[in-house]
């Protein structure tokens, strides 16, 4: 061996001892860890924005725009991440994402400007969306098969438990805190993420070639400018706004490009064979059917509970906390019934359960409270860890078996697709169900104001009724008669939302019972868990 030989080798091996020791399971607590802070600290932001614009003295219209621009962010990198990953590795994505999120949360209460607020919302957001996507990368790759059913499980646990509790977790900081740890919560914990990360994920080699990153950016950014549409289409009524109307046809014309350049121009690291399975397009329909039926517990028992019986963030956590902390507990069994079951049945007696918690809760009425819906939330708990743990298993059994799982890139293509459906389903799920519930409230509201103005005795009776009660603290029976109109008027308003959210509940039992349907339409599977244990 020559001299220059021996020092190459030489050096080869201090830069490998130097390197530091990394373990697979930290570098999976690390990108769980990030999923969690991701969902989190959305779900605060979007719980907390009441409070928030409170403190900062902002508009409706102007605070509307923070949870949009986080949001929009996420949606970017979400999908431009599958480019970077090939190019970087996640460890070094992961590192940077996490430093620069970490600065952005510490950052953002210590500034009251709002253009300066959305340029650090855009900044957390492109940071934290490289999280989602890169979990199951990680996961898949740095798991033994045999374990990756319980990796799994974890994400949904992780996933779903922290969605559910986020509003407790922000009624307590604002009762006993204050409203910046809305954001020095993501950034204290943050760092946790980065300790584990530079201790669990080795680094990776650089790539040779750079591949063209023009039409990731195209993607990315029209989908971007899509989801802020549907974000903001209620507040500013859809195709009658200039800015919905701009951002949406300018979202549909970088989309065209990226097609177009996806067509002269194929990148090669991205693989999307995959996606011309029927498998594929219904195992992602479940995606969106579950994200709707999420709903549920995120947006429809809050809103009743806030708008019928006035709970505060605090008071509706302790609520939904039935949802999530049962729920933690279950999906560590679901993956064990997983492995010796079938996980297409899972994902569908997890849906079923949820639809018949539906059924139950379109029967609320203007007494409910709290209480009214504890014991059933534990039946939205199985539902939704069977579901989650049933329908993640599913695309990763299907991943495997028409090999999207094959390589790194690969890997984070079909992650990055299932992101894209989550965040973009998710968003036209929120936007179909506020738009659903505006008109039914209408309608219902249109209906029961007939009823009072037409002068029946069972008005005229509740209006005298109330015109008694209310005498005691007016100054005249005038004023006592016009306090209990707009008493009566609130009355009705209540009763009117109160139908719009059974109407709502209704509508995700027959979402349920369509997609099950459409389940029979699944090929058959041919690798099973049992079979990734025997490997």
């Amino acid at each position: 061996m020559t001299s220059s030989e021996r020092n190459d080798s030489s050096r080869a091996a201090t830069a490998a001892s130097a390197q530091p020791k990394t373990n697979p399971y930290v570098g999976v607590a690390g990108v769980f860890l990030g999923a969690s802070i991701a969902t989190l600290n959305a779900r605060l932001l979007s719980v907390g924005l009441p409070d928030l614009r409170g403190a900062l003295g902002l508009g409706v219209d102007e605070a509307s725009w923070l949870p949009t621009a986080l949001n929009m962010a996420m949606m970017f990198s979400g999908c431009f991440v599958v480019f970077l990953s090939a190019l970087f590795g996640p460890r070094r994505i992961l590192l940077l994402a996490s430093v620069v999120f970490a600065a952005a949360s510490a950052l953002l209460p210590l500034v009251h400007a709002l253009p300066a607020m959305l340029t650090l919302m855009v900044v957390a957001g492109i940071a934290s969306g490289t999280f989602y996507s890169l979990t199951m990368t990680f996961v898949l790759s740095a798991l033994p098969r045999r374990l990756i059913i319980f990796g799994i499980a974890a994400y949904a646990a992780d996933i779903v438990f922290t969605g559910n509790f986020a509003p407790a977790i922000e009624g307590w900081y604002i009762d006993h805190l204050s409203w910046h740890w809305l954001f020095w919560n993501s950034a204290i914990v943050t760092t946790g993420m980065t300790v584990c990360v530079y201790f669990g994920i080795p680094r990776g080699p650089l790539p040779g070639q750079r591949p063209s990153w023009r039409g990731f950016t195209y993607l990315s950014l029209g989908l971007a400018l899509i989801y802020g549409a549907l974000d903001q289409g209620e507040r500013l009524d859809w195709l009658h706004s200039g800015t919905v109307v701009a951002m949406l046809c300018a979202g549909a014309l970088l989309l065209i490009a990226a097609i177009c350049r996806r067509m002269m121009q194929p990148n090669p690291i991205l693989d999307l064979s995959f996606l011309w399975r029927r498998n594929v397009f219904i195992l992602g329909a479940a995606i969106f059917v579950f994200k709707f039926v999420q709903l549920s517990t995120i947006v429809l028992v809050p809103g009743f509970l806030a708008n019928i019986q006035r709970y505060r963030p605090l008071q509706t956590g302790q609520a939904l906390a039935w949802v999530a902390a049962p729920m933690f507990a279950l999906v560590w069994i679901v993956a064990v019934v997983v492995v010796y079951t079938n996980s297409r049945l899972v994902l569908a007696l997890g849906l079923t359960l949820a639809a018949v918690g539906c059924w139950r809760f379109s029967q609320v009425d203007s007494s409910w409270a709290g209480n009214s819906f504890e014991l059933w939330e534990l039946l939205f708990a199985g539902g939704f860890a069977c579901s989650y743990v049933g329908m993640v298993s599913s695309i990763v059994l299907d991943g495997l078996e028409s090999g999207a799982l094959s390589g790194a890139a690969k890997a984070a293509t079909l992650s990055g697709f299932m992101h894209f459906i989550r965040l973009m389903g998710g968003e036209a799920g929120v936007a179909f169900m506020t738009r659903f519930l505006d008109v039914r409230e209408k309608l219902h509201s249109n209906l029961l104001g007939l009823q009072v103005q037409s002068g029946s005795w069972i008005s005229a009776v509740r209006l005298q009724s109330l015109t008694a009660r209310l005498l005691p603290e007016s100054g005249s029976p005038a004023e006592a008669g016009y306090r209990a109109g707009g008493l009566l008027g609130a009355q009705v308003r209540a009763q009117a939302y109160t139908l719009a959210t059974s109407d709502a509940f209704l509508l995700m039992v027959w979402i349920v019972v369509g997609y099950l349907l459409l389940m029979l339409f699944l090929r058959p599977g041919k690798i099973t868990f049992q079979d990734l244990r025997r490997s």
